[in-house]
């Protein structure tokens, strides 16, 4: 007689696992192996004797094969299936401007690729940032996006500038005047700066990390989370410190955005400032040729 608690396997109905998630395995997903922990972009998926695999290509351009079981992925920290996309029919054409997968291809933003497309002439508004570090980011990201829209990104040096800069770039309608500042929290230095700009040209806006490099996920760094580093002392080195990395800071720079691969590598909270500020400097103002 068949127990009415039990499967005919005997699994326990306290122990069976819920149906993950299918989600398709577009070239470029990010995904992690649930039992290896290894991290990848879909490279391809492909039909073997022993079932369907997907290819996984890390952030240092090595690949590894997978076979695609059930639950067997993570997708940002949600357990998924992953599966292949549904076959092309035949004469639907060739996919120009699309991804690998049959979708629209994307910029590393997240944005619809403009294929083929030529950067635009510079535009005369332009998106401020603190530092040299807060550019190189901003253009890995949405360099591509930038170059289209004809959007030149400088840097301040320090936002202790920013007053001096606004009075001598003249913002006006036609050329508008975005800014991203660090850790733009109340009571801050920079909140204060930040709040003595009151030309409506000029926009502000601002992220609650004390460094862009807290921007970046810890897990896309591969640490478990950033550092508290104590008061008075360089944030940069003391986070080196901490992780014991060498004391380097543009080393660890290099380090860090090298595994930045797209916006799903940085917090929420950057990346809205970052699309308001482009669509400041951007909607409804004039811009060359392409």
């Amino acid at each position: 007689m068949r127990s009415r608690s039990y499967d005919p396997d005997l699994t326990p109905p306290w122990k069976r696992k819920a149906p993950a998630p299918e989600v398709v395995a577009e070239p470029g997903l990010v995904v992690e192996e649930v039992t290896t922990g290894y991290c990848g972009a879909v490279i391809r998926c492909e039909r073997t004797a022993q079932g369907p695999t997907v290819t996984l290509e890390d952030r240092f351009g090595r690949h590894r094969v997978f076979p695609m079981e059930p639950r067997g992925f993570l997708l940002e920290g949600t357990v998924v299936t992953l599966v292949r996309a549904a076959r092309k029919p035949s004469g639907a054409g060739d996919g120009a401007g699309r991804g690998q997968g049959g979708g629209p291809a994307r910029t590393a933003s997240g944005s619809l690729a403009v294929p083929g497309a030529r950067a635009r002439v510079a535009r005369a508004g332009r998106i401020y940032v603190e530092g040299r570090h807060d550019a190189e980011l901003v253009e890995k990201v949405w360099g591509d996006d930038l170059r289209v829209e004809g959007v030149v990104v400088e840097y301040l040096s320090g936002v202790d500038a920013l007053p001096a800069v606004v009075a001598d770039f003249g913002p006006s309608p036609e050329a508008r005047l975005g800014v991203l500042v660090d850790h733009l929290v109340p009571g801050s230095k920079e909140s204060r700066i930040a709040s003595a700009i009151t030309d409506p040209n000029v926009l502000v806006l601002g992220h609650p990390f004390v460094d862009i490099w807290a921007a970046v996920k810890p897990a896309a760094v591969g640490i478990p989370g950033w550092p508290t580093v104590p008061r008075g002392e360089d944030w940069k080195t003391g986070v080196c410190r901490a992780l014991g990395w060498p004391e380097n800071t543009a080393a660890a720079w290099r380090r860090i955005l090298g595994r930045v691969r797209d916006f799903r590598d940085l917090e929420p909270a950057l990346l809205g400032p970052v699309e308001h500020l482009i669509d400041h400097v951007t909607v409804g103002g004039p811009a060359g040729p392409a």
